[in-house]
C-alpha cells in the first residue's frame, strides 16, 4: 500500500462501504487526486478497501491510497461523506432521517475539531437534510459544505432524453431541481439539446405522438430511478460514484462548473434556509456562486414545494 506523504490534491472520503469504495475506485482511476484516504468506524474494513484499491496502482495513474484517521480531514482539499445507514427496500430517503443525523454530527465535529481548510461534500441520504446539518454544525461559510445533491438525477434525466431523442447523453442538456427525493421536479425551461429548446426541438425530433405524456413518464422514471436499482440489487453506487468525480474533480481543478449540487439558500428564488439544488458554479474553494436561472412560474412552484417538505423534515429536528 502506498504511504501518505504526497502533497498536492488530497481526498478524504469517510465511509468505506459500496459508494465511498465505488467512488474512491473511480476516482483513482481518473488521475485527479494525488492522495485518496478512506475512513470508516470499522477500521478493518478502511484498511481492506484501501489494500484492494491499492493493488490497482499499476493499472491507473499515480495516486497514493491509504486507511487514515481524523487527523486526515485538516489538509484535505475535499472530505466526501457517504457513512450512513443505507435505504431499504421501498423507504424514502427523508425515512432515514433520524438516524444519519446523529452520524453526521459527529463525523462534522471530528472535522472542525482538525481545523480543516477543505470543502466537505455530503452523499448521506437524505442528503440536502444532512448537508444543512452539516452546514450548522460547521459554522462555516456555505460555499464550503455542500451536497452531492441532484447532480446524479441530471445525468439520469440527460440518460433518459438520450435514449427517447437517439441523442448522445453528452449533447443533452438537462437539469433536475430541488429535493434529492420524492419533490424534485425537471427543468424543461432549462432543457436543451442542439441549443434548442425542448419546445422547439420536439417538433422536430417526431418521437412521439403525445409529448406531454412523455415528458411525464421521463420525469417519472428520473424520480423513481434509485427505488427500481434498491429493489434490484439493494444500493446504488456506481451512477453516484461517477457524479462524485465529476464533483471532487470541479473542486480539485478548480474547474468552475456548473453543477446542481445542493446549498443553502439566502435569499435567491425566495426561499431561505434551506439547502437543496439548483445550479452553482463549483470550483476550487467549493460553490463560488448560485446560478438564478429564470425558471417557469410552475418551476418556480414546484422549488417552492420542495424547499417546503424539506423544511418539514428539518422541523422534526427542531431546525
Amino acid at each position: 500500500m502506498q504511504q501518505s506523504g504526497t502533497s498536492g490534491r488530497k481526498v478524504v472520503i469517510v465511509g468505506a462501504g459500496s459508494v465511498g469504495a465505488t467512488f474512491g475506485y473511480a476516482l483513482a482511476q481518473g488521475g485527479t487526486a494525488d492522495e485518496i484516504v478512506l475512513i470508516d468506524r470499522n477500521a478493518d474494513l478502511a484498511a481492506g478497501q484501501a489494500l484492494d484499491l491499492a493493488h490497482g496502482l499499476p493499472f491507473f495513474p499515480t495516486v497514493a491510497v491509504r486507511a487514515g484517521g481524523a487527523s486526515d480531514y485538516a489538509d484535505a482539499d475535499a472530505i466526501v461523506i457517504t457513512a450512513g445507514r443505507a435505504s431499504k427496500p421501498g423507504e424514502t430517503r427523508l425515512q432515514l432521517l433520524e438516524q444519519n443525523v446523529a452520524i453526521m454530527r459527529g463525523i462534522v465535529g471530528d472535522i472542525v475539531a482538525q481545523g480543516a481548510t477543505g470543502v466537505i461534500v455530503v452523499v448521506s441520504n437524505p442528503v440536502d437534510v444532512l448537508t444543512h446539518v452539516a452546514l450548522q454544525c460547521s459554522g462555516w461559510d456555505r460555499g464550503r459544505v455542500i451536497g452531492s445533491g441532484t447532480v446524479l438525477d441530471s445525468a439520469r434525466f440527460r440518460y433518459q432524453l438520450s435514449r427517447h431523442c437517439g441523442i448522445d447523453a453528452h449533447n443533452v442538456h438537462a437539469y433536475i431541481l430541488g429535493e434529492h427525493g420524492d419533490s424534485e421536479f425537471a427543468a424543461w425551461s432549462l432543457t436543451h439539446i442542439a441549443g434548442m429548446s425542448m419546445e422547439t426541438y420536439c417538433p422536430l425530433c417526431r418521437q412521439c405522438a403525445d409529448w406531454q405524456a412523455e415528458r411525464r413518464r421521463i420525469e417519472r422514471g428520473v424520480r423513481d430511478s434509485a427505488y427500481h436499482i434498491i429493489d434490484a440489487k439493494g444500493t446504488t453506487c456506481f451512477g453516484v460514484g461517477m457524479a462524485l468525480v465529476r464533483i471532487v474533480s470541479a473542486i480539485l481543478r478548480g474547474e468552475n462548473s456548473v453543477l446542481t449540487v445542493s446549498t443553502r439558500l439566502d435569499g435567491e428564488s425566495g426561499l431561505r434556509d434551506v439547502c437543496l439544488s439548483v445550479p452553482c458554479v463549483v470550483g476550487r474553494g467549493g460553490i463560488g456562486r448560485i446560478v438564478e436561472s429564470p425558471l417557469s412560474e410552475a418551476e418556480c412552484r414546484a422549488l417552492a414545494a420542495s424547499a417546503e417538505a424539506l423544511k418539514e423534515a428539518l422541523a422534526q429536528l427542531g431546525g
